[in-house]
């Protein structure tokens, strides 16, 4: 672990989070997402997911794994239909369906 060091990160690495961490967490992807509206209880929802997603591309991060763990059900993460409705509805233009289809590679692969 690097606990206390700062952990370097290339340009190329750096770039791959531009889009998921200006998410400023108004809930308009959620609320307009019917995979959400029906399952609000288990389904983490757009915004949650493409948060998740920015620590999971995250260079840096040392628990990938145990993020995925916690992903891996039949309701976390997969209640996502690809509507799309959250990535037309951002108002800062980010795109959760995006992160979340990458989250779904992620997990495959795993």
């Amino acid at each position: 672990t690097n606990q206390g060091r700062e952990i370097r990160q290339s340009p190329t690495d750096r770039k791959k989070l531009d889009g998921l961490y200006e998410c400023i967490l108004c809930a308009c992807c959620s609320t307009s997402c019917p995979s959400y509206w029906w399952n609000s209880e288990q389904y983490l929802g757009p915004a949650v997911l493409l948060q998740s997603y920015r620590w999971l591309a995250d260079s840096r991060d040392e628990h990938k794994g145990e993020r995925k763990a916690m992903l891996d059900n039949n309701m976390s993460l997969y209640r996502c239909h690809t509507i799309l409705n959250c990535s037309r509805t951002c108002p800062k233009g980010l795109n959760p369906g995006k992160a979340i289809a990458e989250i779904k590679k992620a997990m495959a692969t795993a």
